[in-house]
């Protein structure tokens, strides 16, 4: 929503899976939210800590609004609950809208899940493993297809 929590945690935790893989050559990695609420500042800090235990770092993020620009630039966009999802399909232009899905769909079995938001409920842990766990599925996936 904001892009202060889970997206840019998502972001970290891919990041990091493509530059262990070395493969930071092939990707180009961002985050944005769909509410202006929070534009320009850090990621909150409980999603830093719970980044920084994994040796992930966050700290270089601003957040920022998903622009229209985006859904023509980049080859997929992940949505962190249903939510999110409906409003960037309401946004998103028709011809693009094939590049929407949840972030969690990328982990087998899990389709339709919503990665929970740790902003009120505090579970900023939990929230960076499964968004790390569905990042490791999402490269796996990504660098199958380009081989």
């Amino acid at each position: 929503m904001g892009n202060i929590c889970r997206s840019p945690t998502a972001e970290g935790a891919f990041r990091s899976q493509v530059e262990k893989h070395d493969a930071k050559h092939l990707f180009e990695i961002d985050s944005a939210g769909t509410h202006a609420y929070h534009i320009g500042k850090q990621p909150d800090s409980r999603s830093q800590l719970s980044a920084n235990k994994c040796h992930v770092d966050l700290s270089y993020q601003r957040a920022r609004q998903v622009h229209e620009s985006d859904f023509y630039h980049y080859d997929y966009i992940f949505a962190m609950d249903i939510s999110n999802l409906s409003i960037l399909k309401s946004i998103c232009p028709r011809e693009h809208q094939t590049k929407l899905s949840l972030m969690l769909d990328n982990i087998p079995n899990n389709q339709g899940k919503s990665v929970p938001d740790p902003y009120f409920e505090g579970r900023f842990d939990e929230v960076f493993e499964m968004l790390d766990c569905a990042s490791g599925f999402l490269l796996h996936s990504l660098l199958k297809k380009s081989l």
